[in-house]
């Protein structure tokens, strides 16, 4: 399994998925600039991944 770190599509299909605040939003569209950054998108990404699953389940 390969991973591409610089993909944003997971990204673009979250912040359709739901409303976010604008911090999370202008991190989901411009990427990281610190640790701070990082965490934060990565607790993002635990939660798009529990928003998909479900999603999938309910059809």
């Amino acid at each position: 399994m390969t991973n591409k770190w610089n993909d944003k599509s997971w990204q673009k299909d979250f912040l359709n998925m739901k409303s976010h605040s604008l911090a999370d939003a202008k991190l989901l569209m411009g990427g990281v600039k610190g640790l701070k950054d990082a965490w934060r998108l990565g607790v993002l990404h635990v939660e798009y991944e529990r928003l998909k699953k479900k999603t999938n389940a309910t059809r």
